[in-house]
């Protein structure tokens, strides 16, 4: 992206182009633990934003290289060590489980809003963002809170039954620049109905988040918070200068509520000195009536801040124009020639003229630029509306106010104010990450006309998709890089209309797929976008790794289930090797069981029918080694026929199906095979020994006179079945 043409004349030129700014490298020191010397380093990427460092120590000359780094030298260190190094992700105030649970957080709202998207597009057949509906920024308001409340609780507190009249900054919790980033975004894009008293809602932005800036540079809060330290030690508080300071700087910035509470710490306000200091604090108590009752233009005011709201501008103009009827009145009061008190009425004179909207005494009272800004927009510019103009106001504040270091939160502000999109898309990605831009576009996009061109047009440069697809790609991308936050991959991939269902496949295929959990997961996830083809590869691979890993019958069951034949048969005829062995078999019950997963569905030559029959077959002759009946005997018989007779038993177990069932054709009490059936069988064996004759025949794993034995047994069922007959 081209970046602004730096204009030395324009104080803010430099700021749009700060993300393209060369920075120093960053330092990331690795504990190791290891002694020196240091051979040599091993640099891969691990999960998320870590880098794997393998840290190996230099090879004593008596040990080989193997010996190294597999045992520990003379002096018990190891030979290495493996170190995971985590990247700054710009970010550091929040740690990674909190990121896990923002990101957890909001999916919901986003799937939600990508909804109701989808829904208006189908409804109206034009872009969401041309379609003139109330309703439309109502659903970007509640994703905007949404998500707002994932980043953080309000900084204000709840106020206390007791409160402690020198506390003066109370904080529950610290603000982060993440959710103050957010606020920005949601204040100039989303909360179409505030734009009337967007200066308030700066007011109240910074009364929340001044504090981010006390990192970089001094604030009216760095400030207080000093003065508050400072108070238990303080005896005659209006004699210090550093009190009358830190009233007028909370004033300047509209923190009418802190000013009050200054005021009345006031000495004149003691039981003991009001009668002698009367004038005093009238005079104190009058500024602080005037400071209470200043007009707000805004709706509402919240969390115990101080003043009177007028909803529209004609009210409000009126109450202004009385507020400062009354100012201008008390400033050219005769009684301030009769406060005795030097410090108290240049202090009270000075909030006066801040009110007024002094400038000089609005800038002597700022710390910066930007409360400088906010300072003019309540006292000097109430009724500033446009971008333009506001943009031309934060010009002037920084000519007045420079800063030796420009935050983060002032360069996006200056972005917004500029209308310039790709600012604050760089300065929002390079401080907070993939999460923010993924995220934020939406605001963007639906708050300004000039954003959701930039951000929805295709690009050939980025592969035919548009800005806001590739951003979602690359925040898809970093969750499927962790194996806790992968599956939240797939919503984002979905939204994203050209290459999105493309990279979702890849990423369900690169699953593990060993542990059952993940592959029921994985399986929804193709069920729930009807991805029919890719569920059924996943299948076979989960198969396969099963197998191959000797869970044979998970094998089989995932195979089965993605309903592939081929391999299938392939496991049936791998079978066969343990058909040849004898019925005691240890291995029995192994393929007993897969076989019985197999099915018998499948409809092979050779294959699955075969199997069966030779099960009951290994049943039944079982039974009969066990002592059972003659009923089981002649059950295994008719198994035994009915192998031979069917064209699916492969020749190669013929003479071990006879071998293993002499006992059947000797059996001591009567013939249990009739002539036909002998005579079946003596054909089979003269079949098997012209067989022999052939290259391809397979000789059975059987004793040296396995045949001769059958064939005994055999001729001597067949005579004691001629004599029977």
């Amino acid at each position: 992206m081209p970046g602004p043409v730096s204009d030395p004349d324009n104080p803010l030129a430099l700021i749009a182009s700060s993300s393209q700014e060369i920075q120093r490298p960053s330092v990331y020191p690795i504990h190791h633990r290891l002694s020196p010397p240091i051979s040599r380093l091993s640099i891969s990427w691990s999960r998320g934003n870590c880098l794997r460092v393998s840290v190996f120590r230099q090879q004593p000359p008596s040990r080989s290289s193997t010996t190294i780094t597999t045992t520990d030298n003379d002096d018990g260190e190891v030979g290495g060590r493996v170190v995971e190094l985590k990247l700054s992700n710009g970010s550091s105030e929040i740690d990674d489980a909190t990121w896990r649970r923002i990101a957890y957080g909001s999916v919901s709202p986003f799937a939600m809003l990508q909804n109701r998207k989808n829904s208006a597009f189908a409804l109206s057949k034009v872009p969401v963002a041309s379609l003139s509906n109330v309703e439309w920024w109502v659903y970007v308001m509640e994703y905007s809170k949404e998500i707002n409340s994932l980043l953080g609780n309000s900084k204000s507190s709840p106020s206390s039954v007791i409160d402690d009249p020198r506390t003066i900054v109370k904080v529950v919790e610290e603000p982060t620049c993440l959710k103050a980033a957010w606020e920005l975004l949601e204040i100039f894009y989303a909360d179409k109905q505030s734009q009337a008293w967007l200066p308030e809602r700066l007011v109240d932005w910074l009364a929340d988040y001044d504090s981010l800036f006390s990192q970089t540079q001094t604030t009216v809060h760095s400030r207080l918070v000093d003065l508050q330290n400072d108070l238990v030690y303080l005896q005659v508080i209006e004699d210090d200068p550093k009190y009358w300071e830190m009233i007028s700087s909370a004033l300047s910035v509209g923190w009418l509520d802190i000013v009050v509470k200054l005021l009345r710490l006031h000495g004149s306000y003691q039981l003991d000195q009001i009668g002698s200091r009367e004038i005093e604090n009238g005079l104190v108590e009058a500024v602080a009536v005037l400071v209470s009752k200043m007009p707000r233009l805004r709706p509402e005011l919240v969390g115990g801040r101080l003043g009177e709201c007028s909803k529209n501008k004609p009210d409000f103009n009126m109450a202004r124009e009385k507020w400062r009827a009354q100012l201008t009145k008390l400033d050219c009061s005769g009684y301030w020639v009769q406060c005795g008190h030097q410090q108290t009425k240049e202090g009270l004179r000075k909030l006066l003229q801040i009110m007024l909207g002094n400038i000089d005494s609005l800038s002597a009272s700022t710390c910066h630029w930007m409360e400088l800004y906010i300072a003019q927009l309540l006292y000097t510019r109430p009724f500033t509306v446009g971008l333009e103009s506001m943009y031309s106001l934060a010009q002037k504040c920084m000519r007045l106010k420079p800063v030796s270091h420009l935050h983060s939160l002032m360069r996006l502000v200056v972005g917004i104010l500029e209308e310039n999109t790709e600012v604050v898309l760089a300065e929002c990605s390079k401080a907070f990450g993939p999460w923010m831009v993924a995220h934020m576009i939406e605001l963007l996009t639906a708050g300004s006309d000039q954003s959701e061109t930039l951000l929805l047009e295709e690009h050939d440069s980025l592969g035919g998709i548009s800005i806001q697809e590739l951003h979602r790609i690359v925040y898809a991308q970093v969750l499927a890089s962790h194996t806790l936050t992968w599956q939240l991959a797939p919503i984002y991939l979905i939204s994203c209309t050209k290459q999105g269902m493309g990279l979702l496949e890849i990423l369900l295929h690169r699953q593990p797929v060993q542990h059952n959990q993940g592959l029921l997961k994985n399986l929804e996830f193709c069920r729930l976008y009807e991805l029919i083809n890719v569920s059924s590869s996943i299948m076979k691979i989960a198969g396969i790794c099963h197998w191959k890993h000797g869970r044979k019958g998970s094998g089989i069951f995932w195979l089965q289930q993605a309903q592939d034949e081929f391999r299938l048969n392939k496991i049936a005829q791998k079978l066969f090797d343990f058909v040849g062995k004898s019925v005691s078999s240890a291995s029995f019950k192994q393929w007993e069981g897969l076989v019985e997963l197999l099915g018998s569905d499948t409809e092979t030559a050779g294959g699955l029918e075969f199997l069966h029959k030779y099960r009951d077959f290994k049943k039944s002759l079982q039974q009969v080694n066990d002592g059972k009946a003659n009923d089981a005997a002649r059950q295994a018989v008719e198994s035994l026929i009915k192998l031979m007779k069917n064209p699916s038993t492969p020749q190669r177990f013929w003479l071990p199906l006879l071998y293993d069932s002499l006992k059947l054709l000797t059996w001591p009490e009567a013939p249990l095979l009739n002539v036909t059936q002998t005579n079946l069988l003596l054909n089979k064996l003269q079949e098997l020994s012209m067989a022999k004759l052939r290259p391809d025949y397979v000789e059975a794993d059987l004793p040296p006179q396995a045949l001769s034995s059958v064939r005994l047994a055999l001729a001597t069922n067949l005579g004691r079945a001629i004599l029977e007959e």
